[in-house]
């Protein structure tokens, strides 16, 4: 015969008292420290050009030239997959003929057809999701750059070309021209360039702001290139602080995003990750991290033959950068494939061998592109650099590709997710792997965002379009068990 007796114990509440208070402060500092990964849209790309370069309409005529580089050397779904090397591309006709037949076939039966012909419904479903992502907005995120891109100029120059730079931003703020995301690279804040850096941020800023009357671009942010030290966040924090007062914005609207392409990124002098304390010393306002490939490799003495973006050290380096920023919400960026998808033969009257090199040679460079981008996305790296207008079907198709073949299980892991979701009590109930849930959600929403997905692919899941558009799994587990 059996009793019931009341559990046995020998800690009172008071004797754990000490214990429970240093655990609640130390769980609430690693709360705030890490949030967990950011809802909020990331570019897919941030392109970089030459500030001496930059106009009001850049983005829109880059726009137009990446449509033309993709249909004049892919002028159709199947030729672009086969140069891609998309999945079972391969097996696509090479007929003109048949070609256009497949496509239209396609294209005709709708997403029917990805059962029948998965490849060809993948060949053709990227190439037209591409082409009118081209024609809509082919860029995403663009630097306006002051560093690498621009180089060294007589002061008088760059001081001149800063004014310029900020009111051709300036006239597309106002003409709706700029892209989505946009900001300035400066120089660095080594001893020979922090005074140009801090001249030119400040020219910059100031013609921009009194251009637009106080305005400031949606998602506007200062690239920090070549850090070393913690003091170049902290002094850059400082110059923001200054340029906020004095032109009466508010305090922490002016955004940093950290290059990390030295050594001393990764690892300061005292053996520590760096990333952490270059986040922390830039008190709130590190949006973003994005890794620079060739002075990273070139800064641990790897040869130029052998600086490439799928390089062993970049994948430490950038394995380091996810370590050191997990659940940060700091947003991660990849860097540059530095091939260029550029003919060799230009002008008119080219002969047929010219023609096929020239095509041979863009699909060459294609193909890598593409082959990184999809080597950064395997990786959890969503967002890369691109260098010319011609890389931007080739990023665009690699991100498509990663979603839409991904899109079946996602689909199904996230249907599960809501379907427990909806079917939870209000007593005795925990649902503990909501984080799993934000992050299926988060696939839907970086789809959507850049094009990749629709919509309507994302509502097979069971989610409703109030909860899609409100971002948080968390909520969506809320209302649902209130229901």
């Amino acid at each position: 015969m059996s009793t019931t007796t009341s559990p046995q114990t020998s800690l009172t509440p008071d004797a754990l008292r000490g214990t429970v208070n240093r655990l609640k402060a130390a769980n609430q500092a690693f709360m705030a420290a890490t949030p967990g990964e950011s809802s909020e849209r990331q570019p897919v790309h941030t392109v970089y050009g030459g500030a001496q370069l930059w106009k009001a309409d850049t983005v829109v005529k880059m726009g137009a030239t990446a449509v033309r580089a993709l249909t004049e050397n892919a002028p159709n779904a199947t030729t672009f997959a086969k140069a891609i090397g998309l999945s079972g591309a391969a097996g696509l006709p090479e007929e003109l003929a048949a070609v256009q037949a497949m496509e239209a076939q396609v294209r005709k039966d709708g997403t029917a057809a990805q059962a029948a012909n998965l490849p060809a419904w993948l060949a053709v479903t990227i190439y037209d999701r591409v082409l009118e992502k081209l024609k809509r907005e082919a860029v995403e995120d663009f630097r306006i750059d002051f560093e690498d891109g621009y180089g060294n100029r007589p002061d008088e120059e760059e001081d001149r070309q800063a004014g310029i730079a900020a009111q051709e931003v300036a006239r597309g703020l106002k003409e709706g021209t700029l892209p989505p995301f946009i900001g300035i690279r400066i120089k660095p804040f080594t001893e020979e360039l922090r005074e140009r850096s801090m001249r030119t941020l400040d020219i910059f800023v100031t013609t921009l702001v009194k251009e637009t009357g106080g305005q400031l671009p949606a998602n506007f942010v200062i690239t920090h290139p070549k850090l070393q030290v913690v003091e170049h966040v902290s002094c850059l924090v400082e110059v923001l602080e200054l340029l906020e007062a004095n032109l009466g914005l508010t305090a922490g609207t002016l955004k940093i995003e950290l290059m990390v392409e030295t050594p001393q990124s990764i690892f300061n002098d005292k053996g520590e990750m760096s990333l952490p304390i270059l986040v922390k010393a830039g008190k709130g306002r590190i949006t973003g991290a994005h890794f620079g490939t060739y002075d990273y490799t070139a800064g641990v003495n790897i040869t130029a033959l052998h600086q490439r973006m799928d390089h062993p050290a970049c994948d430490f380096a950038r394995h380091a950068m996810q370590v050191a920023l997990a659940g940060s919400g700091v947003f991660l960026s990849d860097g540059a494939t530095n091939v260029m998808p550029v003919a060799p033969h230009r002008g008119e009257g080219l002969t047929q061998d010219q023609l096929a090199e020239n095509r041979a040679v863009v699909h060459r460079a294609w193909k890598l592109h593409y082959d990184h981008c999809q080597h950064s996305l395997i990786n959890a790296y969503y967002q890369g650099w691109d260098l010319h207008p011609a890389q931007l079907s080739t990023r665009y198709a690699a991100v498509y590709a990663f979603f839409l073949e991904g899109l079946p299980a996602a689909t199904a892991r996230l249907k599960n997710f809501i379907e427990k979701a909806a079917q939870a009590t209000l007593v005795g109930d925990v649902f503990d792997d909501a984080a799993t849930g934000q992050g299926l959600l988060n696939f839907f929403l970086r789809g959507i965002n850049c094009g990749a997905l629709t919509e309507e692919e994302a509502l097979i899941t069971g989610l409703t379009l109030d909860e899609l558009r409100g971002r948080s799994f968390v909520k969506i587990l809320a209302n649902r068990r209130g229901k």
